[in-house]
């Protein structure tokens, strides 16, 4: 076992896709835990929807203030494509537009989702893959969990306060499960990569995000086999962004 990871060899493929700002309806609610709550939206619109990456999200609009809608970011938990249904998971943290619009979403109700603008499509058959994030970065680690094949080692390093949120997880997985940030950040700093060809997806909270990124560079990942997002921002709203080096 080495903390040197070999050098990218796979090209990560990005794909644009035309923007279209959809107005759908809510088929379905369901509660997957304490703190998440999974809605499932249909229309007619959703017909040339495209979502290539579990990495990808959707741009979500509320109404907050009359003519100012708040706009909030979303993984694309799921999409089915015969029945035009689009599937988002939302954690119910505290209060804000977005959590306070899930807490009584109903069938029959509006929701207006744009996007995606593109897509970061990541191969599944690296050698490993590591898998780093707090509880907003749940839907995307289920959903790249479900694209990559049985056979795939995967490495998971997850933060969640509250354990009744933690998620039943294939066996092979390789899963550690925290509670704080020091935590995670502590477990990254004490992991000892698989040799072999990998790639690393963290996102989560921007300053958590910013101390879990160099760790994993002193650990001899490229920017070519790595990437790590803010997905969110402790005092800030509508933040996301793509962490560099």
């Amino acid at each position: 076992m080495s903390d040197l990871a070999s050098p990218p060899l796979r090209r990560i493929q990005r794909i644009r896709h035309e923007l279209h700002r959809r107005d759908l309806e809510v088929t379905r609610v369901e509660r997957l835990s304490p703190h998440f709550v999974a809605i499932t939206l249909h229309g007619d619109s959703l017909a040339n929807f495209r979502s290539d990456s579990f990495d990808d999200h959707v741009k979500v609009f509320f109404d907050d203030t009359p003519g100012e809608p708040a706009r909030r970011d979303y993984t694309p938990r799921s999409f089915n494509v015969q029945r035009l249904e689009l599937t988002l998971e939302f954690a119910l943290h505290g209060s804000g537009a977005a959590s306070d619009w899930a807490r009584q979403a109903a069938v029959g109700q509006r929701l207006v989702v744009a996007g995606p603008r593109g897509s970061m499509v990541i191969p599944v058959d690296y050698d490993w893959h590591l898998l780093i994030g707090d509880a907003t970065a749940l839907p995307a680690v289920h959903r790249r969990l479900e694209e990559l094949p049985p056979e795939a080692r995967v490495i998971a390093l997850l933060q969640v306060d509250d354990a009744a949120d933690r998620r039943l997880f294939p066996e092979q997985m390789q899963v550690q499960w925290v509670e704080t940030t020091a935590e995670l950040q502590a477990a990254v700093a004490a992991l000892t990569l698989p040799e072999g060809e990998g790639f690393a997806w963290a996102a989560g909270e921007a300053s958590a995000m910013a101390a879990v990124r160099p760790l994993l560079v002193a650990k001899g990942l490229t920017k070519e086999a790595l990437k790590v997002a803010a997905y969110w921002k402790a005092g800030a709203e509508a933040f996301h962004e793509t962490l560099e080096a």
